[in-house]
């Protein structure tokens, strides 16, 4: 029997929802557009630890499902319609672009997930490779001259608002299936594989049916973000949404943040994002180097990242002479 919500928590919660839909009110285009990938990237990291985190099986290549997303959702609404009519016209395009990454992932799970460790991350960043080379030479995949998604966005609204509030809502919701799955079996199940796979099978936990589990519904999450993506793009390469730097981020926000936490991802992508597009936005010689300084001190000082850092500083004061 899992614990209610703190009421604190759900306080919290709220105040932040509220923040976030009152923001646009006060913020330039600019400002609104950093929080818009802020939500986004933060959304891939958070999909990314439910599979990487949660069951320790840490991918190179889920930027694959971001790509395949991105152009399922696209040639769905070329084929079928789905655009100029605001943004209810993006909900079956996007739940295309979602389901097909989930399914790539049910199909390749089997055999991948046989693999661990350092063979799977390489092996999905070679899935990865295949699907972007696959978008980018097959004609009718068309990603070597670009696709078009028409605008959903309201009459009256910017661009940059509403992907702001879809972006803010798919974090949320990411944010919301990790927070369940923390509370259920499916979480137990998973953090005793990452823990040790093999004593976990011989307990009697199901790891192979656990792990495509994650597996797919990490894909899944992935794959909408990717497909809402295409649409904030409006016309994307194959090299606009194969982008490696979009694997490597969710990996470098979750050791930053805290990996396999619920807010560490989220946490390492605004310290990271804030540091990059507004601290250093106009040092461009230098962010990239002093990124890689962050990340490399980070994972020496505080290998479990922010949250476990700050997690363990009680237990690192001394005692009180005379009391406990």
């Amino acid at each position: 029997m899992t614990r209610p919500a703190h009421p604190l928590a759900v306080f919290a919660a709220l105040v932040a929802a509220v923040a976030v839909a009152l923001a646009p009110e006060a913020l330039g285009p600019f400002h609104i557009r950093v929080l818009q990938f802020f939500f986004f990237s933060a959304a891939l990291a958070t999909a990314w630890n439910l599979l990487g985190g949660y069951a320790g099986y840490w991918s190179f290549g889920h930027m694959a499902f971001i790509g395949i997303g991105a152009f399922a959702a696209a040639h769905y609404a070329m084929a079928f319609g789905g655009g100029g009519a605001g943004p209810a016209s993006m909900i079956a395009p996007v739940a295309v672009g979602a389901l097909s990454a989930g399914g790539v992932a049910l199909v390749i799970a089997y055999p991948l997930l046989r693999l661990r460790g350092i063979y799977f991350a390489i092996a999905m960043l070679g899935v990865s490779q295949i699907a972007a080379e696959l978008t980018n030479n097959v004609g009718a995949l068309k990603g070597g001259i670009g696709v078009f998604l028409p605008s959903p966005t309201p009459a009256g609204m910017p661009p940059e608002r509403f992907f702001y509030y879809l972006f803010a809502v798919l974090l949320g919701l990411c944010l919301l299936i990790a927070w369940a799955i923390r509370r259920t079996r499916f979480g137990y199940a998973l953090l005793a594989i990452r823990e040790d796979e093999d004593t976990a099978m011989m307990l009697g936990v199901a790891t192979e049916r656990w792990k495509i589990a994650a597996f797919v519904l990490s894909a899944t999450l992935t794959g909408t973000a990717g497909a809402i993506y295409g649409y904030s793009l409006g016309y994307f390469t194959t090299y606009s949404v194969f982008r490696l730097d979009f694997s490597l981020n969710m990996i470098v926000f979750c050791l930053i943040g805290g990996i396999g936490t619920l807010w560490g991802p989220t946490i390492g992508a605004a310290l990271l994002l804030f540091l990059t597009q507004v601290l250093l936005s106009r040092f461009l010689d230098v962010h990239l180097m002093i990124t890689g300084a962050l990340v490399v001190a980070t994972v020496l000082l505080m290998p479990g990242g922010i949250l476990r850092a700050v997690g363990e500083l009680p237990r690192l004061r001394p005692k009180r002479e005379g009391g406990t």
